[in-house]
């Protein structure tokens, strides 16, 4: 069972493994795009591993999700994997449509995954549960590979304000769950966490 801290006003160590959630909108990205730049400021960008899930949709004017480099620029010596994520609850007409488009995201950020160098020294990982949406998907081997770092700090969502009910949101809290289990440290948002 990780460590379980409550508040954002923490600073997110650059040891270990740290998992940071809550609702949208409630600064998972900010903190961890803030914990890429003091690991670059106190390390450099060599080792680097930028895993960039997050889908960007727009409702009722508020941008939900987003990439780091919204919040710290990404060093050209670091590996930089982005995947044009979709958003199977949100783009599915319905729940066959949202099953096959987050099937399309886990195939495509595993070749990501892949890509990524072999010996990481750090890793981060904004959205961390978009690959793991589809039926037949874990996040084992992102476990493990965050595991081999000096240091991962990884964020997704928790809440459920997409539609509890939803196929797609079943299996983002198994992989949420999962993900829980293997990291050192949880940070948890709420409604007042950063922003």
């Amino acid at each position: 069972m990780p460590e379980e801290q409550p508040g954002p006003e923490l600073a997110t160590p650059l040891r270990g493994t740290t998992l940071v959630t809550g609702p949208s909108n409630v600064g998972k990205t900010r903190l961890t795009a803030q914990a890429l730049e003091d690991w670059i400021d106190e390390r450099g960008a060599d080792g680097v591993v930028v895993l960039e899930f997050a889908p960007e949709i727009e409702r009722d004017g508020v941008l939900l999700g987003g990439r780091l480099d919204r919040f710290v620029e990404v060093p050209s010596a670091a590996f930089h994997g982005v995947l044009a994520a979709h958003a199977p609850r949100s783009e599915g007409d319905d729940e066959r449509e949202a099953r096959a488009l987050a099937a399309d995201n886990a195939e495509r950020a595993l070749e990501l995954l892949r890509a990524a160098p072999a010996d990481p020294a750090a890793v981060f990982v904004n959205d961390a549960t978009i690959p793991f949406q589809a039926e037949r998907t874990d996040p084992d081997r992102l476990c493990s590979y965050c595991d081999d770092a000096d240091a991962a700090v990884l964020n997704a969502f928790e809440s459920d304000e997409l539609g509890a009910d939803h196929p797609v949101t079943s299996r983002e809290q198994a992989a949420l769950d999962r993900l829980v289990d293997c990291v050192g440290r949880h940070i948890r948002l709420g409604e007042n966490g950063r922003t």
